[in-house]
């Protein structure tokens, strides 16, 4: 949305609305409703909140600038959100420091001294404690709302790309700095979005683009053709060249990566969010043809190692759950592959470092390690701290050590060196929260779903809690496009518990945390599977005496989103709250907007089939909104710069909300300003949001938190 637009009516008056206490009427913005319906498969489907599309018009901004009005005067009047805010910022307030990577003489790493918006790149010698800053992205823009978003060093660290992202856009520019003198040597690189940087020694790099929208806004509009170029250093941009993609391969999302001995130019090339095709490309041949691996979008498949006679290649083709196989330079096509590490019951996902391979499982979404040598022989397991997740395990052919961060609901992300040779690991940096983990504990339970599918969730809460229904709650859950749930502790989370409450995370269908088939089990005409393992277990924490539906809130975010609102719509009573952030929430029209088309693999889209048409229109939580029906307490959020799930969504299923709801709670929609879809979030825009969610939600279960606590820092 044009932000000159927005804020000319950012505080305009455009409805009379009541004092927004819980206990009386509410009143929203009158919101004009159009004639607009569209057949499909002979059945005419109305729209009449469409205009809400228009994220340009001054209609539009009106509207948000009205809804944002009666949302904050909500929000200011719960008596202990400030009391929350204070407690946020009083425990976010300390140093983060991310695992280092070497590149060239340095070690660089990501460090935020507390409250600063945005992490800052520093390096230093290795083996020395000296630390200099390279790169400051708080200095990018006044406000914090310009993020770097990816940096990639030459094979030397003598350059470095950088992308940057304003207001949380997916669109991106590359700057090129000299790693020595810190200044930047280039143009930035316009246009780039979902795209990777990959340099060819220090001559160049490749990256991804589109073309402007032809029709729409930069932030709505379709984008259809995207193109591997690659930008030769010391020349304009209008001279890259297109290497791959463009209007020949139509929708495919284009990526690329160079072999750690600069030998290969990989390219991947995807029409949904699973599934890719496999391309190479000899850099050490002029003018050498791009041969292709894999031909199809079946399975997902990615190199991570090569050396002169054979590439190491990661795939689930015949393997739903992940395994390695090898395959001849001379041979790569995949009807030549050999397995080297094998398919496993357990979710697979693999790193390369001191010529050693590092398999990370997942076992029930729980990580368990082992350490390779190239030839597919298993030498050792990686003794973890404790029952969590582990990261990283990246390095170069000559390290002899690596870094990996492990994280857990109650343990912060916590960065331990690596011996390859001896297999010991020791604490690196651990942060200093406000916070004693022995205080909280995680379990892990098993419950059935609708289908009497086994479904596990990591419930976390303080010790000694009672079970006797009334504790406040928050289940969370994402189920889609393959993604897993792992355990990771969230600082903002720990007033949420400090306070009482208990965070519950089901592991549902649709995510990949038992592989393909556990994806496959959420998509499309299974889509409900996600839902039902939603709904029971929130019924479970029920059962179990954990909450009650007066104190249980239900949470998510994009596809999670989704999660939420059908949630919502199909079962009104199941909790008291309902927060369903940056939503897919439109099913009918998802796929007009920016990427969109690309997420048919999970969902289909309405012009599929009549039957998927239907049953896309079954759970589309903006057409299942119910007259008459009280829905809980609801707060949506969503950003102006959302480029990845448009805010139309929100706004259209706000509106349908607000006219039908026949309950006395609210139904608000938090409409963030110069933010996008999370990525890059300002740490001052973060906690404000958190305050006004756990506000929120203990307002409308009629808890009111302590918010009064010491930390013994003993045993911290």
């Amino acid at each position: 949305m044009n932000k000159n637009i927005l804020s000319a009516f950012l505080f305009s008056s455009l409805a009379t609305f009541t004092a927004c206490n819980k206990h009386m009427e509410h009143k929203y913005p009158d919101t004009k409703k159009d004639v607009v319906e569209e057949e499909y498969f002979g059945t005419k489907v109305a729209d009449p909140y469409r205009w809400l599309e228009d994220d340009k018009s001054s209609e539009t901004a009106e509207w948000v600038a009205a809804e944002n009005e009666v949302t904050q005067e909500f929000l200011s009047k719960i008596p202990f959100k400030k009391g929350i805010q204070d407690r946020l910022t009083e425990l976010w307030n300390y140093e983060k420091i991310t695992a280092p990577r070497k590149h060239g003489e340095w070690l660089y790493f990501y460090k935020n001294d507390g409250l600063q918006n945005q992490y800052v790149l520093y390096r230093k010698k290795p083996n020395s404690e000296v630390e200099e800053i390279f790169l400051d992205p708080n200095s990018f823009s006044e406000d914090g709302t310009t993020s770097l978003s990816t940096i990639k060093f030459t094979p030397d660290g003598k350059l470095a790309a950088y992308a940057t992202s304003t207001g949380g856009s997916d669109w991106r520019d590359i700057y090129v700095i000299d790693t020595k003198t810190k200044e930047i040597v280039e143009a930035p690189v316009k246009n780039a979005k979902f795209s990777n940087i990959a340099w060819k020694k220090n001559e160049g790099f490749y990256y991804s683009k589109y073309d402007q929208p032809k029709d729409g806004s930069q932030l709505s509009g379709m984008t259809q053709h995207h193109k591997l170029m690659y930008h030769k250093m010391g020349t304009p941009q209008k001279e890259d060249k297109l290497v791959f993609g463009g209007i020949e391969t139509p929708r495919r999302y284009v990526g690329a990566y160079v072999t750690d001995d600069q030998q290969y130019l990989v390219i991947t090339a995807a029409v949904n969010t699973t599934g890719n095709e496999l391309y190479i490309q000899d850099l050490s041949k002029k003018n050498a043809p791009i041969i292709t691996l894999v031909d199809n979008f079946d399975n997902n498949h990615s190199i991570i190692y090569s050396d002169k006679k054979q590439f190491w290649i990661e795939t689930n083709y015949n393997a739903p759950n992940g395994k390695v196989v090898v395959a001849k330079v001379n041979a790569p096509e995949r009807a030549h592959w050999n397995d080297l590490i094998p398919e496993t019951e357990n979710v697979l996902s693999v790193s390369t470092s001191g010529k050693k391979i590092f398999a990370k499982y997942m076992k029930d979404a729980i990580s368990k390690v082992y350490q390779y040598d190239l030839k597919g022989k298993k030498e050792k397991e990686v003794v973890l701290p404790g029952v969590g997740t582990a990261s990283g395990f990246y390095g170069e052919d000559e390290d002899k050590t690596l870094f990996y961060t492990f994280t857990s609901y109650t343990m912060p992300s916590t960065t331990f060196e690596y011996n390859i040779k001896t297999g010991e690991s020791k604490e690196y940096i651990r942060p200093n929260v406000k916070f004693n983990p022995n205080d909280y504990t995680s379990e892990q339970v098993f419950y059935a779903s609708k289908d009497g599918t086994k479904v596990p969730m990591i419930i976390t809460y303080k010790k000694g809690l009672k079970k006797d229904g009334q504790n406040p709650t928050i289940l969370y859950g994402y189920g889609g496009f393959s993604v897993s749930l792992q355990p990771s502790f969230s600082v903002a989370n720990v007033v949420w518990l400090e306070n009482g409450g208990v965070y519950a995370v089901p592991n549902l269908r649709g995510g990949g945390e038992y592989g393909e088939k556990w994806h496959l089990a959420g998509t499309k005409m299974k889509k409900q599977n996600v839902f039902d393992d939603f709904i029971a277990a929130a019924e479970y924490l029920k059962k179990e005496g954990y909450t009650s539906t007066e104190k249980l809130a239900i949470r998510g975010g994009s596809n999670g989103g989704l999660l939420v609102g059908a949630t919502m719509t199909q079962r009104p009573d199941l909790a008291a709250v309902a927060f369903p952030a940056v939503g897919v929430l439109d099913m009918l029209r998802y796929n007009k907007f920016t990427a969109g088309a690309g997420w048919a693999y999970d969902y289909g889209t309405a012009e599929d089939s009549k039957e998927m048409f239907e049953y896309l229109k079954g759970y589309s939580p903006y057409h299942n909104v119910k007259q008459g029906v009280a829905y809980p307490s609801t707060l949506i959020t969503t950003a102006d710069h959302d480029d990845r799930v448009v805010p139309a969504h929100s706004f259209k299923f706000a509106a349908e909300l607000q006219a039908k709801d026949a309950g006395k709670h609210p139904v608000l929609i938090r409409i963030a300003t110069n933010a996008g879809h999370g990525a890059g979030k300002p740490t001052s825009m973060i906690i404000e949001e958190y305050a006004d969610i756990f506000g929120f939600a203990w307002y409308n279960m009629n808890v009111t938190p302590g918010l009064n606590h010491k930390v013994d820092s003993k045993n911290m």
